[in-house]
């Protein structure tokens, strides 16, 4: 494994997207747990880009504009759905000590949903595994699928990183209603924008 594939990989994870957007907005509002939750809902949402890629189903997605533009809308309209339930919903980003299992898992499946319905998604992991495989490797398809883990080891880590700096400032932003107000209306932007962004891209 090339020293170029892991720091391309830790800026690609690094760069703020719809993940590391909920796992702040989930770090400030439920504190660090919640935000590991998050953290590994996004994670797992990989999974099914990384297979479409590893078996090439996202050459799918390429070459059907039918496709891609049904997986994109649904993105477009989860999307512009957060924005509009942070924004609304004092749930999202509510401070809460609720510690069962159903509120985490319901966080995860947010999380999971946010990465699942994001075309790019597939189409990244296309264009973007293959040049770091060898030509003519032995193996490309268990290469491609170690390649795909540790891209996923990286996201689940950096993004509890990003929860952990959210949690401590929490108790900061707590205290200070208004400044609350104001980052949840820019967390909801952020997702409006990101749903404008994806709505006209091609």
């Amino acid at each position: 494994m090339s020293i170029e594939f892991l720091l391309t990989s830790l800026v690609v994870v690094l760069l703020p997207g719809t993940g590391v957007i909920y796992t702040l907005a989930i770090g400030l509002g439920r504190g660090f747990r919640a935000s590991v939750a998050a953290a590994f809902g996004c994670t797992l949402g990989i999974v099914p880009a990384a297979v479409a890629s590893i078996i090439g189903l996202a050459a799918l997605l390429h070459t059907s504009a039918l496709a891609f533009q049904v997986i994109k809308f649904l993105g477009v309209a989860y999307l512009f759905y957060m924005a509009w339930k942070i924004l609304k919903d004092d749930a999202v980003m509510e401070v809460s000590e609720d510690k069962t299992r159903t509120g985490y898992l319901r966080i995860a499946t947010t999380g999971t949903l946010l990465n699942v319905l994001n075309p790019k998604l597939s189409l990244f992991f296309l264009a973007f595994l293959p040049q770091f495989i060898a030509p003519g490797a032995a193996d490309a398809t268990a290469a491609l699928v170690v390649l795909a883990l540790v891209f996923m080891v990286m996201t689940f880590a950096v993004f509890v990183l990003y929860g952990a700096f959210a949690s401590y400032a929490r108790d900061y932003v707590i205290q200070r209603p208004s400044v609350m107000t104001w980052i949840k209306r820019c967390f909801a932007g952020t997702f409006g924008f990101l749903g404008a962004k994806l709505a006209v891209s091609t």
